[in-house]
């Protein structure tokens, strides 16, 4: 499995220039390269051939074209094979729906990071600081906050210039050392969860916690605030640079915070429980409806679904998507539907009494369906029989991305295995 350990770099302005240089060498050099793809003939080969076929010129190219020299020769080739990446991902898009064109030439802000593969990188000790060795750059200081496990193998590294100017390095590792997960008849039905996810309380679970939405109201007025004296500046002139980079760090305290909420949400589930259950949300849907696509995008539930999914398969933790449908009108208890306007948070069964929290409802049916799609019978996970409280205690968002504190109930049992 594969997966990225991401650290701040702190180039001095020197190094920030060969950055730069090396960066926008790797851009024309992938223009180059995909005028050159687009030339030949699909019946040529398969995608990768015709890639491969492209990458096999670099030889050539460095006769005539001194700064390919001054690269590495795997950051060469990964800027060319960037191409069938490209393709791929486009056409994922396509499958889902989604309507997109073809790849054009990078312009300068649109290409922003480059690739060492498997060499032409390693830490290493200088003046008691740790740096980052990258052949035919510099020897770049490095923000550890985090040690790389010596049983996981790196990959490869990525070197990305954030549109504020700062510069991250990306790690990939392979864990070859995966945990087994538990055979499903051995999981207990206290190692099960179900997850109802949504705007107002952001994850509400079959365990009776819910955890409020992250409220980022504050740093939104602030970027909206940015963004306006953005407009009244002239385009181009140095007021102007200035200024984006403002708006750029407001899109980037959002994001960080966004991140990390959605990370520690999904390491207390992964590592917390042997099975999960989720929505498996039709979220590209949702963001074409009028109503509401602002909170939606915000909330990230595709983010959040997916880094549960490898936080699980890393944990060594079943993890199981649902069909969403009905999930909020169908009574866990006897699975009479009953339709209920957004207003109202209770759920309360006209069939057989059965009254909860709408979504403690909705989790308990996502778990029962989740069970279902994985062929595991467990009669005794009803609300009633397990005593599903009817009353919630949300947890903040605030109190979930604390530094230390990712327990979402009492008593932390987490606390023993956070890292």
């Amino acid at each position: 499995m594969h997966y990225a350990y991401r650290f701040r770099l702190k180039p001095t302005a020197e190094q920030r220039e060969t950055l730069d240089h090396h960066r926008d060498t790797c851009r024309q050099l992938y223009n180059h390269a995909l005028r050159d793809f687009n030339k030949i003939p699909d019946s040529a080969g398969t995608l990768n051939q015709r890639v491969r076929q492209v990458r096999d010129q670099l030889t050539d190219l460095k006769d005539w074209w001194d700064e390919l020299n001054d690269l590495y020769s795997t950051v060469a080739q990964a800027a060319v094979m960037r191409i069938e990446d490209s393709i791929t991902a486009l056409s994922e898009l396509k499958e889902k729906g989604y309507n997109v064109g073809s790849l054009n030439w990078k312009a300068p802000r649109e290409f922003r990071s480059f690739t060492y593969v498997q060499s032409g990188f390693e830490f290493d000790k200088k003046n008691g600081q740790t740096v980052l060795s990258l052949s035919k750059l510099a020897d770049i200081p490095i923000e550890c906050h985090r040690q790389i496990p010596e049983d996981e193998t790196v990959k490869e590294v990525t070197l990305k210039k954030e549109p504020t100017g700062e510069w991250y390095a990306s790690f990939t590792v392979d864990d070859k050392d995966e945990p087994a997960k538990p055979s499903l008849e051995d999981v207990d039905a206290d190692e099960m969860v179900g997850i109802d996810v949504g705007i107002l309380k952001y994850a509400h679970d079959t365990d009776g916690t819910a955890v409020g939405s992250l409220d980022l109201s504050e740093d939104r007025d602030r970027l909206e605030r940015e963004q306006r004296n953005l407009s009244r500046k002239e385009h181009g002139s140095n007021n102007w640079e200035k200024q984006r980079q403002a708006v750029a760090e407001c899109h980037l305290d959002i994001k960080r915070k966004r991140r990390d909420f959605l990370h520690t949400l999904s390491n207390y589930y992964a590592r917390e429980y042997d099975l999960v259950a989720v929505e498996d949300l039709d979220v590209k849907g949702m963001l074409e409806s009028p109503r509401n696509s602002r909170n939606t995008a915000s909330a990230a539930w595709s983010t959040f679904t997916d880094m549960l999914e490898y936080k699980c398969e890393r944990e060594g933790t079943h993890f199981v998507d649902v069909d969403p449908d009905g999930t909020t009108k169908e009574c866990a208890q006897c699975g009479v539907k009953t339709d209920k306007p957004l207003w109202v948070r209770e759920h309360s069964c006209p069939a057989c009494g059965f009254e909860v929290d709408r979504d403690a409802n909705a989790a308990w049916n996502v778990l029962s369906r989740g069970l279902s799609k994985l062929g595991v019978g467990h009669s005794e996970l009803t609300p009633v029989e397990t005593a599903l409280p009817t009353g919630t205690a949300v947890v903040p968002a605030k109190r979930v991305v604390e530094a230390g504190s990712p327990c979402l109930k009492e008593p932390p049992t987490a606390a023993s295995r956070q890292g």
